[in-house]
């Protein structure tokens, strides 16, 4: 029997470590300069900590066990556990908390493990706070070398708002509101034009599908849908950050794009929400997703007060894969610098010795395991491992050392 790895799992392998932790530093140090603050969440939580209040899924949830302590699964994201924390354990904390994670997530849908890293800014519910989080998604595209390659930047921020989206259905009967956004999001014209929909909301759903483009323009053309006062705020609101935005971007990030049809898996958002794609290989991969959840809060908290809420996360293995592309990522471990080979088996205590002082120096050490073995052997073992240096080891002698030709 060959043993694989279940279905969408997978071994990350040394060069694939490597490159994964050369993302999350990256990622690690531009959250730090913006002042966020790591924090640590269990893997398994109770499913109704995980279901937010029914706006994610039950059905997207692995659930691993029941037990005295009720029925407990695999935590899909970050953000509802984050949440817990912060109206349990850090609610006497000051606000607005700006916390970052590194942490694995568990999705039935797609059955498969994956590797995110994110944000959370809590208790503040500004414009700033979502020009904060949009122009650090920009910042850590710029240190892991998405920002500009070559030109433009291979990365587009898509920004909708899910409130306003919602609204903007309200008039569609209810069975077809899923349907007129469906359509709308996968630009299917031909669907919009063959559902039972009387001709004003024909029309109504055709001009939507235009909702998308440059900012400002497509803020000038949700003026023509009659909004009320409610829409106009976060129409005026939408147009404040993008002005915000584009006055400290310019063309030097990612381009921005307003999509009033984009939709985020979990059903919390109650504001901007926003993706990053990526181009790759001649395909755009959503390599980041996020939004603002202004009620979430409120289901934790004993109380039932809410806090307003936004973040964001990376998907590790699709920003690995566009920055494989990119061609910006290392391609082999790091190289060890020195091979410690103890001559005889009376020399072993002596290597052991030498490669501690070594290592104290901040070098990087590998042990020969064999003691007396061939010269050649030796030379051409270290010659496979990619080691350039050997030290000969034997009892009475200074260390040889040996420097080989690549």
């Amino acid at each position: 029997m060959v043993y694989q790895p279940p279905l969408g799992a997978r071994d990350l392998l040394p060069v694939e470590v490597a490159q994964q932790q050369w993302i999350e530093s990256r990622l690690r140090s531009v959250f730090e300069r913006w002042g966020y603050q790591r924090i640590v969440t269990s893997t398994l939580e109770r499913l109704d900590t995980l279901m937010a209040g029914g706006a994610v899924k039950r059905q997207s949830l692995l659930q691993v066990l029941s037990s005295d302590d009720g029925e407990l699964g695999l935590r899909p994201e970050l953000t509802a556990s984050i949440a817990r924390a912060s109206v349990t354990r850090l609610a006497q904390a000051p606000r607005p908390l700006r916390l970052f994670y590194l942490a694995n997530v568990f999705r039935r849908q797609q059955e498969q493990e994956s590797y995110q890293a994110g944000v959370e800014l809590l208790g503040a519910g500004s414009v700033m706070a979502d020009a904060e989080m949009l122009l650090l998604v920009s910042d850590c595209l710029d240190a892991l070398g998405l920002a500009a390659l070559d030109g433009p930047s291979p990365c587009t921020i898509i920004l909708g708002q899910a409130a306003l989206t919602k609204s903007l259905l309200v008039p569609f009967p209810e069975a077809f509101r899923g349907k007129v956004l469906g359509a709308i999001a996968h630009l299917d014209r031909l669907t919009l034009e063959t559902l039972d929909l009387s001709p004003d909301l024909q029309k109504r759903a055709l001009a939507l599908m235009d909702l998308r483009g440059q900012p400002e323009t497509v803020l000038q053309k949700l003026q023509g849908f009659d909004l009320n006062d409610e829409q106009q705020a976060i129409a005026q609101r939408l147009s404040q950050l993008t002005e915000l935005l584009a006055s400290r971007l310019g063309n030097a990030g990612p381009a921005m794009i307003l999509d009033l049809s984009l939709v985020q898996t979990f059903d919390y958002y109650t504001g901007i929400v926003f993706e990053v794609a990526c181009g790759s290989g001649g395909t755009n991969d959503v390599v980041a997703q996020g939004g603002r959840y202004d009620q979430l809060l409120g289901f934790y908290d004993p109380q039932q007060e809410t806090s307003p809420g936004i973040g964001f996360s990376f998907e590790i293995e699709q920003l690995q894969q566009a920055l494989q592309f990119a061609g910006t990522l290392p391609q082999s471990t790091g190289a060890v610098d020195w091979l410690v080979v103890p001559r005889t088996e009376a020399d072993q205590q002596l290597a052991l010795d030498h490669g501690d002082k070594l290592r104290s120096q901040e070098q990087r050490v590998e042990l020969y395991l064999e003691a007396g073995s061939d010269v050649e052997a030796v030379k051409g073992y270290a010659l496979d491992r990619a080691i350039s240096k050997i030290a000969w080891i034997a009892v009475g002698q200074a260390s040889e050392e040996e420097v080989l030709a690549e």
